[in-house]
């Protein structure tokens, strides 16, 4: 972040990793979100990240290196089964980083959320930390190949535990969900 002429700042805090697991759910503006979800979170986690990734030069080393779970979003059997990986890892006690969007925003704005990360939640009874990434989409676009200067803020939201969602439908966790994000954004 600091070479591509990023500050960094952290609003919220990072939740205790003692009492972890965790699954992250935050938006996703820029290739920068994982450079600000390990700078603002204290211990291991991993997640689920696009194919593409891993063909990348450096890039797609230090993805497979840290654990990412690779996912082929087009294909419907390919991505269940790399949730399935998640889950797993969840219920070994590894945390784990998933964008609900699936991809990175081209305008800006959230996209749709899609439903893989909320069967995981609900298939493993993990406490979700909402997390809202702000700046990085003004520092680095998708559809650009400039990098921008600016700040680059993670700011954590209240954990939802199991018992805050445990009787909510899918649809409800993925708006609440979204709700929150959009509120940590929004600030």
């Amino acid at each position: 972040m600091i070479f591509g002429g990023q500050w960094f700042r952290i609003k919220g805090t990072a939740p205790d990793p003692k009492n972890g697991p965790y699954l992250y759910m935050m938006n996703h503006e820029s290739l920068f979100d994982a450079f600000m979800m390990v700078a603002g979170i204290r211990h291991y986690f991993t997640g689920v990240g696009a194919i593409e990734q891993f063909s990348y030069p450096v890039w797609g080393y230090l993805v497979k290196k840290y654990g990412v779970i690779p996912i082929i979003r087009q294909q419907v059997d390919n991505a269940i089964s790399s949730l399935i990986k998640a889950e797993e890892a969840i219920k070994e006690g590894v945390s784990m980083m998933i964008a609900p969007e699936g991809t990175r925003t081209i305008t800006g704005e959230l996209s749709p959320f899609k439903k893989g990360p909320f069967h995981v939640a609900q298939n493993t009874g993990i406490t979700i930390i909402p997390v809202g990434l702000i700046g990085a989409y003004k520092a680095k676009s998708k559809n650009d190949w400039r990098i921008r200067p600016g700040i680059l803020t993670t700011v954590f939201g209240d954990p939802i535990e199991k018992k805050d969602y445990e009787n909510l439908s899918l649809d409800e966790l993925r708006n609440l969900v979204k709700v929150k994000i959009t509120e940590l954004i929004e600030v």
